[in-house]
């Protein structure tokens, strides 16, 4: 009978592990959560959507942006956490930041 239980433990928590990890994979992202710090943050100065209207013709839209060749998950980061010349001096989170990068990157060649 004890053997039985530990057995019956083994197979559950063996197949357990990988049904669990399993449910918890990343869903390939819509990057809504991107696009609403986008429009939060960004739209009272950049074009921050197809549907948006353009501010100002000199100030770029984010697909621009994401469409530099230099545009990375890091020039990126590096450029939200500096302080820049004619921008808001902007505090945003680490989460907010990853969101906001992933939207970016995904309007490349749009």
């Amino acid at each position: 009978m004890r053997l039985t239980v530990i057995l019956s433990l083994f197979v559950a928590t063996t197949f357990a592990v990988p049904i669990r990890a399993f449910a918890q994979a990343p869903v390939e992202s819509d990057h809504s959560l991107g696009r609403q710090v986008a429009l939060e943050l960004c739209s009272s100065c950049h074009r921050t959507t197809a549907e948006q209207p353009r501010t100002r013709q000199d100030i770029p839209t984010l697909t621009a942006i994401a469409n530099l060749p230099s545009t990375t998950a890091l020039s990126l980061r590096v450029f939200l956490r500096s302080n820049h010349k004619g921008m808001p001096n902007l505090i945003v989170s680490e989460a907010d930041t990853e969101e906001l990068i992933e939207y970016i990157l995904s309007l490349k060649r749009q």
